[in-house]
């Protein structure tokens, strides 16, 4: 399965392309003179980043790739952000759509991924179906964490990670450039709705 790093950098884009979606997005404006932080879409973002690592988080409990990789758990986290962004007063459909793209992003990665352990790939479909799911193509490389010598481990995990900043990162480039852009253009929107003419 891939590593967290391909993780963040999959929940990025995804939430990236959902935030592209037409619709309210002026809280969003981010001039050129912004930092890179706003720019890249401030907390939202890493939030976004945060929930693509975090199906991983079962690997501290057991029964790695079920629940917390599934449609169930997708769901939950779409309506739990749905929630807080209501109370936060923001785009409840947008940001709920981003964080659930983002979530989603490590659920398709991980079908994506070689595996090594039986049961191969994840329980998707839970809590519908207690199946088990993996693609036919291995894109992604697994990360290992056991059995070898410490060299080893890090030659490998060394190669996924390459493998996927080989992959992702040309994509989350290209997202970066059209957001720059797009939020370049919602902030000079906003500027001169708000300074007419004279």
């Amino acid at each position: 399965m891939p590593s967290p790093i391909g993780h963040a950098l999959a929940g990025v884009a995804a939430a990236w392309t959902a935030d592209l979606v037409p619709g309210r997005r002026a809280w969003r404006a981010a001039p050129a003179a912004s930092s890179l932080y706003e720019r890249a879409g401030g907390g939202l973002t890493l939030a976004c980043a945060a929930l693509a690592v975090a199906p991983d988080l079962d690997l501290l409990f057991g029964g790695h790739r079920t629940v917390t990789h599934s449609i169930g758990a997708l769901i939950f986290v779409a309506l739990f952000a749905a929630a807080m962004a209501a109370n936060a007063g923001l785009p409840i459909a947008r940001v709920a759509l981003m964080c659930a793209a983002a979530y989603g992003s490590h659920l398709l990665l991980d079908w994506l991924g070689a595996d090594a352990r039986p049961p191969f790939g994840i329980q998707a479909l839970w809590p519908f179906d207690r199946g088990w799911y993996i693609s036919s193509l291995a894109v992604f490389r697994k990360t290992v964490r056991f059995l070898f010598p410490p060299d080893v481990v890090v030659r490998e995990n060394a190669w996924t990670i390459a493998r996927e900043i080989a992959i992702l990162g040309p994509i989350v480039a290209a997202l970066w450039r059209v957001r720059v852009k797009a939020l370049a253009r919602l902030a000079a929107q906003a500027s001169r709705r708000h300074h007419p003419p004279q």
